[in-house]
């Protein structure tokens, strides 16, 4: 072998001496491509005319050109051949990723005057090709890990790796086997956060196997897993588990709900029955599944409710209801559909106001004047021109007679108990302005896309009119803020919310969070697409940046990609002393690029940064507190305790003059010169605002933290969790700033005194984890705020320095602090049903997507 190799090489270096004899006196350009191989090609060129500057090579795959490549490598080689200056002129290509696909291509090469480079052939070296073609596959592998039977169902991840690129992807699809026997196939596209957050990639690459019957008898079964059609084994495969039959599934029913009374280490035995407990489950994937079931229990709960109140209200003391509707060229079915929506209602105290906005529609004009003469509650205005949305809408609210006013479109459903629900909450609260969930219908009947809203968001709404329909308003309120104004068309309706809520106190804005309108999906209607409005943007950020300046609050607002969703820059010209808290030990590498970020990215004058030196053991660590502790800004405080967040931070905040605190992971790392002035800005934009957190990501550009949501039966939990950073999440939450229960200390921004007010963070019994949740609980129940600001953008590794909660030695700290969490919120409002987060989605699995059984809801 060695002696072809030398043989290979004496004979290109001969065809360069013969092409320095040859064509050097003729050619501006000289050179080959010498060899092509697992995707790369190399060569050399040169310029005769220029030999001391480096030539450049047109790359053509598929005879389209793709880039330029320099010839600046050192080819000593050819340098002796050709007699030439400079050694200069080797090259190496690499192909780009995306013509690696299993797919026929062709690579060649061209001179700066266009001649083709040749290339040599792979096996004779006298032969010349103009250009080589090529057919390349990804090399793959797949990681995996089956976590066994949980919850009555077998679980597990696969993610397929890319060893080239390093992406990781979902959705493999799984052969799974007993005995021989088939047992079930499936894709592995579930949601599986602490896969990403583990390894990143593709975070919807877990399964669940739901065993037949015929798999459930007792005793040891064993069951192989298998990737298809690469015929690839799980990692953990064959498995080998016992199932329970039907009589210990229910024995360990009833020892789950005893457990459910003790605490302690009793808690891990809960989670291991709990395991074994089939339970149903729901997701927006399958949304008309679980809409139908929920609107069969709404329906038995409000009838319920009914029964339990007749005979306490007289009837003379129901406020009427005036329900408007401007109409424009509707399709017949849909509208009637929608009257007939009006007409089915179970409350009877209404009136519809049909606008008829100059459609001239005699076949809509007959429908409607019918509905008129067979029910004397409907009445219709009838315009001689088109004024459009605004105007229509201001005719109609100008002959409504009810004490309050829904506002409902002409091709949409209401829900037949919506008006009651209504007006029951109107009168329960003493709200003047109500709004409850929405979802849409498509053509064939099904139910999709829920809008399933938080309780009233300011902040929210500021960023987009989250709130849309079923809007109900007192009449009184609507006639002291005015009519609609065209000059908001596009935007009106948030226009006119905006302008509600400068009259009503939040106190009197009500969320009915129950689904009670259904937005109809036809082709020609806004559900399904917007088209090019640019004047609705437009309108849009008018509306809500007037609204900031009859507020007095000085901002820029902008469109968000051009959507009607709406970005605001506070524009605050005081700069409050912040300081920023970084616990760390050891890890000298890490702090220090955080340290280095917080030093060139800061571009707000006054802060200082508190480092909080754990107890650190190694040299470098000293060296490096030594060293930090000269700068300016920077003041190194040493803990020699056992690690404990909690104190860790409680610490550096004493004799600590600052106005605002930053507490701050030391692998956090931020890249934006205005996140300090942004957050900041947010936590100045009101006087009640207590808490601001910001977006953090995974290096690989997935979400790790964009809010908390809180609940007994998780906890906490992050939403948006592994999503790309472009993602827009669920109704735009993870692009919107808004108000939420809780953020993380990963990165937590909080007014000094409050701090302080609330007792700080809990030293005693979270040490470790949710210790940032209950500050935030205790800030929330104290009426203070927190927002979450989309806008302050960061990286965080997460538990880079103190590993994970799962670990078996943290499992009985862990544990005790879930206890005390559950202890101490457990009977708050505000902790068991988390106001900025729908009742309808659960909170131990993926939030925003998995859906709470409607038999479990409660009312």
């Amino acid at each position: 072998m060695p002696q072809e190799k030398a043989q290979v090489v004496t004979t290109r270096l001969r065809i360069v001496e013969t092409a320095a004899s040859s064509r050097a006196k003729t050619a501006t350009f000289l050179g080959y491509v010498d060899s092509f191989s697992a995707g790369v090609a190399k060569g050399w060129a040169v310029n005769t005319r220029n030999p001391t500057e480096p030539t450049f090579l047109h790359v053509l795959i598929d005879y389209q050109e793709v880039g330029l490549v320099t010839c600046d490598e050192l080819r000593e080689d050819v340098q002796k051949a050709l007699g030439h200056p400079t050694g200069y002129l080797g090259f190496t290509f690499t192909l780009p990723q995306n013509f690696v696909d299993g797919h026929p291509h062709t690579l060649s090469f061209r001179f700066g005057d266009r001649a083709i480079v040749p290339q040599l052939d792979a096996i004779e070296s006298d032969l010349m090709h103009e250009e080589c073609a090529f057919t390349l596959h990804r090399l793959y592998e797949f990681q995996s890990y089956l976590d066994g039977m949980k919850q009555g169902a077998l679980r597990g991840w696969v993610q397929k790796l890319d060893t080239v690129t390093q992406e990781r992807t979902g959705g493999c699809h799984i052969l799974v086997t007993a005995n021989g026997l088939r047992v079930a196939q499936v894709k592995a596209d579930r949601y599986r956060g602490d896969v990403a957050a583990a390894l990143g990639g593709d975070p919807n690459c877990g399964f669940e196997i739901v065993l037949p019957n015929s798999f459930r008898r007792g005793g040891q079964q064993t069951f192989r897993f298998v990737v298809t059609p690469d015929d690839v084994e799980l990692a953990g495969s064959p498995l080998t588990t016992t199932l329970v039959d039907d009589q210990l599934e229910a024995r360990l029913l009833e020892i789950q709900a005893k457990v459910e009374r003790l605490h302690g280490e009793i808690t891990r035995l809960r989670t291991d029955v709990s395991d074994v407990v089939p339970k149903p489950s729901y997701s927006l994937g399958d949304y008309d599944r679980w809409a139908r079931r929920y609107y069969d229990r709404l329906r038995a709960r409000v009838s319920a409710d009914r029964a339990r109140e007749a005979g306490r209200t007289p009837a003379a003391s129901q406020p009427l209801v005036s329900i408007l509707c401007p109409t424009y060229k509707p399709m017949m079915s849909d509208f009637t559909a929608a009257v007939d929506s009006v007409i089915a209602q179970t409350y009877r105290d209404w009136e519809l106001v049909i606008v008829d906005d100059g459609a001239k529609s005699p076949e809509i004009a007959a429908r409607i004047a019918r509905y008129c003469e067979q029910d004397p509650r409907i009445r219709v205005v009838t315009l001689k021109k088109n004024l459009g949305i605004s105007g229509a809408t201001n005719a109609g609210l100008a002959d409504v007679r009810g004490d309050y006013v829904a506002f409902f479109d002409h091709d949409d459903l209401l829900v037949d108990v919506a008006i009651e629900m209504m007006v029951r909450a109107a009168q329960s609260t003493g709200a003047r302005m109500l709004y409850s969930d929405e979802d849409k219908i498509d053509q064939a009947g099904y139910f999709l896309e829920p809008n399933l809203k938080p309780d009233y968001n300011y902040r929210y709404l500021l960023g987009c009119n989250y709130i849309c329909h079923l809007l109900f308003v007192e009449t009184a309120s609507l006639k002291t803020v005015g009519d609609l104004r065209p000059v908001y068309d596009g935007a009106q309706d948030h226009d006119l919310i905006l302008r509600l809520v400068e009259l009503i106190p939040a106190t009197e804005i009500h969320h009915v969070p129950e689904v009670l309108y259904h937005w109809r999906k036809t082709p020609n209607s806004t559900a399904v697409t917007i088209g090019n409005k640019s004047y609705a943007i437009d309108a849009g950020v008018k509306a809500v940046g007037d609204h900031l300046k009859r507020r007095g609050v000085k901002a820029d607002v902008s469109s968000i990609r051009g959507l009607t969703l709406y970005g605001i820059k506070w524009l605050q010209k005081t700069q409050p002393h912040v300081s920023i808290i970084i616990p760390f030990k050891d890890q000298v590498e890490t702090t220090q690029k955080c340290l280095d970020a917080l030093l060139a990215f800061t571009d707000y004058k006054s802060f200082d940064i508190v480092l909080v030196d754990n107890w650190s053991v190694t040299r470098e660590a000293v060296d490096f507190c030594r060293r930090v502790s000269k700068l300016k800004r920077v003041r190194v405080l040493t803990v020699e305790e056992d690690f404990n967040y909690s104190r860790l931070n409680n610490l550096a905040t004493r004799d600590n003059d600052a106005e605002f605190f930053f507490f701050m992971n030391n692998d956090v790392f931020v890249g934006q010169k205005d996140w300090l002035r942004t957050i900041v800005g947010e936590a100045l934009a009101a006087p009640d605002i207590g808490i601001v957190g910001g977006k953090f990501l995974y290096p690989n550009d997935t979400i790790q933290h964009a809010g908390v949501v809180v609940g007994p039966a998780g906890v906490a939990a992050h939403v948006h969790r592994g999503a790309p950073i472009t993602d827009y999440g669920y109704i735009g939450r993870a692009m919107l700033s808004h108000e939420v229960s809780a953020v993380t200390a990963a990165g937590m921004l909080i007014r000094a005194d409050l701090f302080r007010m609330v007792g700080g963070f809990d030293e005693e019994h979270l040490k470790v984890a949710y210790n940032d949740v209950d500050l935030c609980l205790k800030v929330r129940d104290a009426g203070w705020r927190i927002v979450w600001c989309a806008e302050f953008v960061a990286y965080h590794h997460e538990s880079l320095s103190r590993g994970s909660d799962d670990r078996p030695e943290h499992e009985a700290r862990f544990y005790a602090e879930t206890h005390t969490m559950q202890e101490r919120w457990g009977a708050k409002p505000l902790y068991s049903r988390d106001p900025f987060y729908s009742k309808h989605f659960t909170v131990d699995r993926q939030p925003f997507f998995d859906l709470v059984d409607p038999a479990a809801e409660g009312s």
